[in-house]
């Protein structure tokens, strides 16, 4: 008999995130005699825990094929809520409404804290006899699930797209500098990436020949405001202007941090942002040239636009999450669907399976080797790894009316069976 299946979303959405959705919808739709009734986690485990269902299999497939250029996630929302330890009464929960509605299959699309939360389901499953197979689908613009070696994954889905997001800006950005340098010699552009300096890495993909006047200063440099001051007008005296591509977890002193329930800062929530207190330093030190120090951050535009998404990571995204389907069905319990790279010149992906618990909480680190001797760029191996990830075409997005036209799914609900819940760590 088939069993239904719960899907749901978790952490930062990303451009290509809901590629990943359409790939576990259509595989379990390819299999009725596996898979029953679909229902998506509406806004995450949050929906799970509050019997929050929305049912996907009510969906028009012209919806569901609308995924494929949707960003974001609104089709079925995500959360940062995460399942700790001592939340018993949450798990509990999450086993009253999958018996309440017959599920066999959980996948949870997520980063590394989501992979915790798949992991923590498989374990309860096995541990308490439900019949419940949980596998993750990996997702985070970060490119820090697994390890440093790259065994356990090779990249992220939604990485490739806000790399080809800050390829192109930088681009842009430079046009621009380089036009209104008499006056604004010096632009900062604030990045994403918390810690971990993959995305800021990215920027060097609009300038793999070097020609631009452009640092990078990342959270694994160990530089200061003094070293980026000192830096910055060394690049003025050379070249007139210069393009301060700046990780929003470089240290710039206290910004007034606020904290998700994963632990992460908020940066978009603090009192101040990297590239302000940047500006105003560099600024108030003073330039070796005419002008001022401008900044700009551009947000969640980089994991929420469709337009610079990589059709290379569309494609990937898609392929891992029809994966996850297939690991279900043949592997059982506690995997995680994963994208590794053929040893060989040409770029091609394959698509395995590693252990939940691999990668639940996993930080992968930027290696130090990919870091150049100034800690001021990236190294031609980092170049060569992230090239072929944005891909070489533009996506092809579907419009109405002149606008881009995403997926609407129906607001239709799986009736509520169990008695109302409040999430334990509200």
């Amino acid at each position: 008999m088939p069993r239904n299946v719960v899907v749901a979303q978790s952490g930062g959405p990303s451009p290509v995130i809901n590629s990943s959705l359409r790939g576990v919808i259509e595989a379990c739709q390819d299999s009725p005699a596996v898979f029953g009734t679909l229902y998506g986690g509406w806004h995450g485990i949050e929906g799970v825990l509050k019997e929050e269902l929305l049912d996907v299999s009510a969906q028009a497939p012209d919806e569901i094929a609308l995924l494929g250029t949707t960003p974001g996630a609104g089709a079925i929302g995500t959360c940062r809520y995460k399942m700790k330890e001592r939340q018993e009464k949450d798990f509990d929960r999450v086993i009253e409404v999958f018996k309440a509605h017959d599920v066999g299959f959980f996948f949870y699309i997520g980063g590394n804290d989501s992979m915790d939360t798949a992991y923590k389901m498989s374990r309860l499953a096995a541990e308490r006899g439900l019949d419940l197979v949980a596998t993750g689908v990996p997702k985070t613009i970060d490119n820090d699930v697994g390890d440093t070696e790259f065994k356990l994954i090779d990249h992220t889905p939604g990485y490739g797209s806000v790399a080809r997001y800050w390829a192109c800006r930088i681009q842009n950005a430079n046009e621009e500098n380089a036009g209104s340098s008499p006056s604004d010699p010096v632009l900062v552009l604030q990045i994403m990436g918390r810690d971990i300096g993959f995305i800021p890495a990215a920027a060097r993909l609009g300038d793999p020949d070097r020609r631009m006047p452009l640092q990078i200063y990342m959270p694994e440099s160990g530089l200061t405001l003094a070293d980026m001051a000192d830096a910055v007008n060394d690049e003025l005296k050379r070249s007139g202007r210069c393009i301060v591509a700046l990780s929003e977890g470089f240290d710039v002193g206290d910004i007034g941090a606020r904290h998700d329930a994963f632990g992460h800062v908020e940066f978009g929530a603090c009192g101040s942002t990297a590239q302000q207190v940047a500006v105003n330093y560099l600024n108030e030190k003073g330039l070796q040239a005419r002008g001022a120090v401008r900044g700009e951050v551009p947000g969640t535009e980089q994991r929420c636009n469709i337009a610079y998404a990589s059709t290379v990571d569309l494609d990937e995204a898609r392929r891992v999450g029809r994966h996850a389907a297939r690991i279900a069905v043949n592997d059982g319990n506690g995997w995680m669907a994963t994208i590794l790279r053929k040893p060989q010149p040409a770029y091609e992906a394959c698509y395995e399976k590693v252990p939940l618990q691999a990668v639940a909480n996993s930080e992968r680190r930027f290696p130090a080797a990919w870091l150049s001797s100034n800690r001021l760029d990236v190294t031609d191996a980092f170049v060569n790894y992230a090239r072929p990830l944005i891909g070489n075409d533009w996506v092809r997005i579907p419009t109405e009316n002149g606008l881009q036209r995403f997926a609407r799914f129906k607001p239709v609900f799986a009736p509520k069976l169990c008695p109302p819940y409040q999430p334990q760590a509200y």
